[in-house]
């Protein structure tokens, strides 16, 4: 990812409705993997639509500087398309 907050928000931008795995900070020593869409970008949060099936949470959002902290950290996802 980016290493100011700028190009943090700039790589999520570019990627709006693409698939992402995020493994956050759960606290005390917890580790939380989730995935979903990237589905919009404000100037503080993102927002990231989850899967129903996995996650009883619609939506969950997360600051850039939790990506700069590496509280969160993200990885995009290379779906392939089935012809």
């Amino acid at each position: 990812m980016g290493k100011t907050l700028v190009e943090i928000k700039e790589t999520l931008d570019a990627n709006i409705g693409k698939k992402v795995t995020i493994v956050a900070n759960g606290g005390r020593k917890k580790t939380i993997e989730r995935s979903g869409l990237i589905e919009e970008t404000y100037p503080s949060v993102f927002i990231v639509k989850l899967d129903k099936d996995k996650h009883p949470v619609e939506r969950i959002s997360y600051s850039y500087t939790d990506v700069l902290t590496n509280t969160v950290q993200l990885t995009m996802c290379e779906e392939e398309l089935e012809a």
